[in-house]
């Protein structure tokens, strides 16, 4: 079986390190070198800011 293809940009990926504090690791050692719990900080902040986006959109009528 394949990988799967990211969803999330490599660019987005990266802002989210830097905002969270461990891009640094990331720079160092790859994504395999941060710890479960950093990306699962990553993907709550990613779903909180599509969220955000998602009630910041004027319905279209």
């Amino acid at each position: 079986m394949g990988r799967r293809r990211g969803i999330m940009s490599e660019r987005f990926k990266e802002e989210l390190a830097k905002e969270l504090g461990f891009y640094d690791v990331v720079q160092k050692e790859g994504w395999g070198g941060i710890k479960a719990r950093d990306a699962g900080n990553m993907v709550k902040r990613a779903i909180e800011l599509a969220e955000e986006q998602l009630v910041n959109q004027k319905p279209k009528s």
